[in-house]
C-alpha cells in the first residue's frame, strides 16, 4: 500500500493517506515533478502509460510522483527518477506551487508540487509501467504544441511550463 504526505498550505506534514484514496477524497498531499534539460537545453518529456489511473497516455514532465511518510521530497524524487525512467542525476529545487484539479474519472489532484530541475543527457530506460515512451523536445516547441492540443499534457506539467515561461 502507498502513503502519500498530506500537508497544509505551508507545506507541513499533518498526515498520511493511502494515495488513491488522497486522490478520490481530493486531499492536498506532498508531490514532486522533476524536469531534465540536455545540454542543448531540450526537455526530456515521458508519455505516461496508458493504464495509469489518471493522466495515461498523456505527454508529461521527464518524471512526478510522491514522497513517502518519512521520505524527504529529494530523497523521493531521486528515487522515482531511477525507477520510472532509470536514470540516476542530482536534482535542485526550483520553486513548489499548489494546484487543484477534478477529473472525470471521480479522482481529485490537490497537490503542492515541488518542481526538481536537472541535467541529463542520455537515453532513459523506461519502466513500462509508469511510461511508454520519451522525447527530448525545446520549451518553446512544447508550449506551441500545448497551446494547439493541451489535451496531449498533464494538467501539472502545463502549469509548470506557464510558471517557467513567467
Amino acid at each position: 500500500m502507498e502513503e502519500v504526505v498530506l500537508v497544509n498550505e505551508k507545506d507541513a506534514p499533518i498526515g498520511s493517506m493511502e494515495k488513491l484514496e488522497a486522490h478520490q477524497k481530493g486531499v492536498l498531499h506532498r508531490a514532486f515533478s522533476i524536469l531534465l534539460y540536455n545540454d542543448q537545453g531540450e526537455l526530456l518529456l515521458q508519455k505516461r502509460a496508458a493504464d495509469k489511473y489518471h493522466s495515461g497516455g498523456l505527454w508529461t514532465n521527464t518524471c512526478c510522483s510522491h514522497p513517502r511518510p518519512q521520505e524527504s521530497t529529494l530523497e523521493a524524487a531521486q528515487r522515482r527518477l531511477t525507477e520510472e525512467m532509470g536514470i540516476d542525476v542530482p536534482l535542485k529545487q526550483a520553486f513548489s506551487f499548489i494546484y487543484k484539479i477534478d477529473f472525470d474519472s471521480g479522482l481529485t489532484e490537490h497537490e503542492l508540487d515541488h518542481v526538481f530541475i536537472g541535467t541529463f543527457n542520455g537515453e532513459p530506460i523506461l519502466n513500462p509501467a509508469e511510461a511508454s515512451e520519451w522525447k527530448y523536445t525545446q520549451p518553446a516547441r512544447v508550449m506551441e504544441d500545448i497551446k494547439k492540443h493541451p489535451d496531449k499534457y498533464t494538467f501539472w506539467f502545463r502549469l509548470i511550463l506557464s510558471q517557467l515561461a513567467s
